[in-house]
């Protein structure tokens, strides 16, 4: 390893130059280890040195975002280190740096800072500062939008902007592992499933993974349930459904996000064609939606167990650390659109304790507080805060029950099984609980009574119905029973 600094050399010489980029490489695979130089700078190539500025190239968008987010400082220090005038780094993607003189994209100087264009909006300001003015941006790789309906994707929603805690470190990792995937590896994880409630970045997260896996030069379809649905209803009409088809298979990753709202039966089945013929051609798909396979109850069986074939992974609540690091975040961004902006620790922490459900309620106290502090001129204390963001503060929602919730307690409750319930057994311990169970479903949950049969052993609307009316009726005179159902109730909601 060196401990001397060396002096800057004139590298008209092709090997000097190599040589010197190698121990570069190595005093960077000995500071951060040797999965992280493999997994971010194992393709970088340093090009040339000009004028004090380093060249270097990489081979996809996604790792020139990355290293630019994460490490532009550190490589930077490297390479000055090796070499005595080098006080900026800029890096291009390798189709252009070999076709043409390398073309500034990203600069780091330790003496004069660069330009950055003030963003209009937080949302805007939330992306990682360009520190020089970049090219005009390239038209994504093989999204297919026109000719399968695909929905745009959110240039602001990359890995490189994800905040990364408890709650979703399982599935940041899944969704990075499938975006890096290299050509001739098996697939992991396929489908990989995201699962989340509202506000907690599952579509920010599954459009990361469409971003870096079209940046890796892999033909990439990312589609809302909504377009895929309208795409196939399209091609119907237009008596073209197998181009569309072909089209759709013959990609490389396929990404469906909210995937709880596909409806339909044919389009439901063409759904689950396409997930088979690409899962079994080694196509990677990728899913988001708002509850587990298994809770989808709009979705045949079929493609509920095909898709909880794969990885499925749960994004839950925002903790604490994470909600605090996604305030820092909102408010760093305000503060460059407006200077004199600032919140203290403690009110940071008062609205992360506040504010528990998901990072839109965040970006809207931002909002807010931005709003209080330059309409009213007031300091921002913790008293200000709480009067600003009043209106997001919502007490404990009650729990959301599942029908298999339901089915379990009352089973326990009633001593039969599950399976009991979900049979043809018309005996007196079983049929009351059953009844039971339907009546809880219709009041506790907002399906539907088809929906509630099927659940039920594929029972007929009709059937739900007349449970209903007769625990309905029977509760009505009978105190033990209305005493019950009131117990259960509590159990099931608490």
């Amino acid at each position: 390893m060196l401990t001397a600094r060396r002096e800057s050399l004139p590298l008209h010489s092709g090997s000097d130059l190599q040589d010197a980029w190698r121990r570069v490489c190595r005093r960077l695979r000995a500071e951060l280890g040797e999965e992280v130089f493999n997994s971010w700078f194992g393709r970088l190539e340093l090009e040339a040195i000009e004028t004090g500025l380093a060249h270097l190239s990489v081979p996809t968008r996604f790792l020139k975002s990355w290293i630019q987010a994460h490490y532009a400082d550190r490589l930077r220090r490297a390479l000055a280190d090796e070499f005595a005038d080098v006080t900026g780094v800029a890096l291009t993607l390798r189709s252009s740096a070999r076709a043409a003189a390398p073309r500034p994209a990203l600069r780091i100087a330790e003496t004069e800072p660069a330009r950055v264009d003030r963003p209009r909006t937080i949302a805007e300001a939330v992306q990682p500062p360009t520190l020089a003015p970049a090219p005009a941006r390239e038209a994504p790789r093989e999204f297919q939008s026109d000719a399968l309906g695909g929905s745009p994707l959110d240039r602001r929603m990359t890995f490189a902007n994800f905040l990364v805690g408890r709650s979703n470190q399982l599935a940041h990792a899944a969704a990075q592992r499938v975006a890096t995937h290299q050509p001739g590896q098996p697939l992991l994880y396929n489908p990989l499933y995201i699962h989340a409630s509202v506000g907690l970045g599952k579509t920010h997260l599954v459009q990361a993974v469409a971003h870096a896996a079209a940046d890796s030069g892999r033909r990439v379809t990312y589609l809302t349930a909504e377009k895929f649905m309208y795409g196939f209803v399209a091609a119907l009409k237009a008596q073209n459904t197998i181009a569309f088809k072909e089209k759709l298979r013959a990609i490389d990753v396929l990404v469906i996000d909210d995937a709880q709202f596909l409806q339909g039966k044919s389009i439901q089945h063409e759904f689950g064609h396409t997930l088979n013929a690409l899962i079994d051609a080694g196509r990677q798909v990728v899913v988001a939606a708002d509850r587990a396979p298994a809770d989808l109850e709009s979705l045949e069986e079929r493609v509920r167990s095909r898709l909880a074939g794969g990885l499925c992974v749960d994004m839950t609540a925002l903790d604490e650390p994470l909600r605090v690091k996604i305030l820092e975040s909102r408010i760093a961004a305000a503060r460059i659109i407006q200077n004199d902006f600032t919140a203290s620790s403690a009110v940071v922490a008062y609205v992360a304790r506040a504010i528990q459900t998901n990072g839109r309620d965040l970006d809207g106290a931002v909002n807010r507080l931005l709003a209080h502090a330059t309409l009213s001129g007031e300091p921002l204390t913790v008293e200000t805060a709480e009067a600003a963001i009043r209106d997001l503060v919502r007490t404990r929602e009650p729990r959301k029950v599942r029908i298999e919730d339901i089915q379990k307690l009352v089973a326990t409750h009633y001593s039969v099984s599950r399976a009991d319930i979900l049979s043809s057994r018309r005996t007196a311990n079983v049929v009351r609980p059953r009844q039971i169970a339907m009546y809880l479903a219709k009041v506790l949950t907002l399906r539907s009574l088809p929906e509630i049969g099927r659940r039920f052993g594929g029972r007929d609307h009709t059937t739900v119905l007349h449970a209903v009316r007769k625990i309905e009726g029977l509760s009505a005179t009978d105190t033990g029973l209305s005493e019950e159902l009131e117990l259960l109730k509590r159990m099931l909601t608490d």
